[in-house]
């Protein structure tokens, strides 16, 4: 792999200073020093900001296109016409040339380049194998634990109803090794039938072994053996007099009957597949993915990308391939709703992702057809939605502005809240808002780190939270190029608070930001809210005035992301034992060691020998164990 930063002959002007090339005749320049090897090509501006990475299975065929003064789209010549130079990496392999636009896509974001925002991983179901009695739970991340994994399904709500409908069905526990190893009687779990109680003994190991083997059945597709074996066994055990037996396999059979009703779409002639459907209109894109698994639907996603200011979909469509499958593993089959260009290549990229053969399909009829045309319906309908939705959200701007005699429309608000009990367990909250609505994916939480706050002392917390985030944008973004800096500060306070952020603000050097703060009223009441901004009088809206509901639903909002991070806070204290201290000792050994003694304390009990016999635990480790309790303090 080599790279070539030369600029292209320049041609001369006057004596002293040349002409700079920009656009097609920049890109000419460049042709005669380019062969035909496979590669990168990186087109800048003036700026030397890159505004797109592009691939080549040719570079100088390549970009010889983009010489040609004619044919292009007007988003391309448009990006030809900035391009103040050019940066090309040649590669071995035409392969490794779509990996390397992929990385440097994701890491550039170039203007003009498809980019999918979306960084989250896909939850999946685990049915662990570290036990005995096997533990069926949700599993999100990489895939570490030992066991089998059901996936991917499109949100955690769809693992969730399956899960219950596995409980339901096939009565496997979902509670931890831990809680398993404490228990003396049955949970509420088995009370309600959705658990076998294998912790007490209810069942023995191989009759839930053959439970599991049942759900795992299920999970890949076979329910219909899974209630022909459940009627067998239901009328041998009725023709046994078994009656209470059969009334249960009675009940599983009707509950598993209630599960298969509502799955919606199951394909015959489709065992593993992604469907990706997209559909673009108003230079927006929203990309639509099924997923099935074992001739079942495991829910969809939509997504919409960037277009680069104005990509036509096969363009959008490859693109997103190549960074959705960055991190997740590809299944055999893809579905797609357009063709795209390089089909080839990206088969040979997913199918080295994969380890396994890869492939892209087009259909255009039959059930494989019938899947992409609900895919590309459920495209349509949601870009139709989020355009409807984004449209109120402009003018809900517009009207913030209008309001508080801002500038514009703001294109990013931050929303700060804090929560406690009485100073303990402090954290503060930050959520963002857009013309998109609100962007989760930017929300942050502090934990209150000041050590010489007085409990409850609302403006140092505050104080701490604003000084970490803005001097935090001052050493990444002094010059205020990325969108991370906010056009709106909303704080949930009234004059007091105003003046606190105000005066933060200033000592910061960051004085240009509007900030307004959102008071409660005349008797707290929610309707009645006051609005503060600094050095000003407090003025309110009217009640019916949808600016005001808007501004609540931000406050409410942020509202309720700092109580939750308050609450998962809180809650991890209490559930925190003395073994978190140990050195050495990380979640596994932790629970490796109550599940063997029950408690810390008894932990802190015992002797070296005990310690010894724990899996996991070493003799070194089982020393380091010991001295901590019995040197401590």
């Amino acid at each position: 792999m080599s790279e070539n930063q030369s600029g292209p002959d320049q041609p001369k002007g006057d004596a002293t200073e040349p002409l700079p090339l920009t656009g097609h005749a920049l890109i000419h320049s460049y042709l005669k020093s380019l062969d035909h090897s496979p590669g990168v090509y990186r087109m800048l501006n003036a700026q030397a900001e890159v505004l797109y990475v592009g691939k080549a299975r040719a570079l100088r065929a390549r970009v010889s296109n983009y010489a040609r003064v004619t044919g292009h789209s007007a988003r391309i010549q448009r990006m030809i016409q900035e391009t103040a130079s050019m940066m090309f990496l040649t590669t071995r392999t035409e392969t490794e040339a779509l990996l390397l636009e992929q990385n440097l896509i994701k890491q550039l974001k170039p203007r003009y380049n498809v980019l999918l925002r979306d960084d989250k991983s896909f939850p999946n179901i685990l049915v662990s194998k570290t036990h005995a009695f096997p533990q069926i739970k949700k599993h999100r991340g990489a895939k570490t634990e030992k066991g089998d994994y059901y996936g991917p399904f499109a949100s955690a709500g769809a693992v969730n109803r399956t899960l219950n409908q596995l409980q339901r069905v096939f009565l496997l526990r979902n509670c931890s090794d831990a809680m398993f190893s404490s228990r003396t009687r049955p949970c509420l779990l088995y009370q309600i039938k959705r658990c076998s109680a294998p912790c007490v003994g209810k069942i023995s190991q191989d009759d839930y072994a053959v439970l599991v083997a049942d759900a795992q059945r299920f999970l890949q597709g076979k329910s219909t053996s899974v209630q022909q074996d459940l009627a067998r066994e239901m009328t041998t055990a009725s023709d046994a007099m078994e009656f209470e037996r059969a009334a249960a396999l009675r009940d599983r059979i009707k509950a598993l009957t209630a599960v298969q009703q509502p799955q919606g779409i199951n394909p015959q002639s489709v065992a593993e597949a992604d469907v990706v459907a997209v559909h673009m209109e108003g230079g927006q894109a929203c990309v639509q993915v099924f997923f099935i698994r074992s001739n079942q639907s495991w829910g969809n996603r939509d997504f919409y990308p960037k277009t680069g200011s104005g990509a036509e979909a096969p363009e959008v469509l490859e693109a997103f391939l190549g960074q959705f499958y960055d991190d997740k593993t590809p299944p055999r089959l893809i579905l797609l709703s357009h063709p795209i260009e390089d089909a080839d290549l990206m088969v040979q990229l997913l199918s080295d992702r994969a380890g396994r053969k890869v492939d892209l399909a087009v259909p255009m009829r039959g059930e494989k057809a019938e899947l992409v045309e609900n895919a590309a319906r459920n495209a349509r309908e949601s870009l139709a939605r989020r355009m409807s939705e984004s449209a109120a959200q402009s003018r809900l701007l517009e009207g913030l502005a209008e309001a508080f005699a801002l500038d514009g429309p703001p294109r990013r608000i931050e929303v700060y809240d804090n929560s406690h009990i009485q100073g303990t367990n402090a954290v503060g909250g930050m959520i963002v808002a857009g013309p998109e609505g609100f962007i989760k994916g930017q929300y942050r939480k502090f934990n209150i780190r000041g050590e010489d706050l007085t409990p409850g002392d609302d403006f140092g917390m505050m104080k701490e939270v604003l000084t970490r985030r803005f001097s935090r944008l001052l050493k990444e973004d002094p010059d205020r190029e990325t969108e991370s800096w906010p056009d709106l500060l909303l704080i949930d306070g009234g004059a007091g608070q105003v003046s606190a952020v105000a005066e933060i603000m200033n000592d910061l050097g960051v004085e240009d930001i509007p900030m307004i703060g959102v008071a409660k009223g005349v008797d707290r009441d929610h309707g009645k809210e006051e609005f503060h901004r600094p050095d000003q009088r407090p003025f309110a809206l009217r009640m019916n005035d949808p600016v005001l509901y808007f501004i609540q639903r931000l406050r409410d909002e942020a509202h309720r992301w700092a109580i939750g991070a308050h609450r998962a806070k809180r809650a991890k204290a209490v559930s925190a034992t003395p073994l978190d201290d140990i050195p050495g000792v990380g979640a596994a050994r932790k629970r490796a060691l109550l599940a063997h003694f029950g408690s810390a304390k008894a932990v802190s009990r015992a002797g070296l020998p005990d310690l010894q016999v724990v899996p996991g635990i070493s003799e070194a480790m089982a020393r380091i164990i010991h001295d901590f309790f019995n040197t401590k303090g």
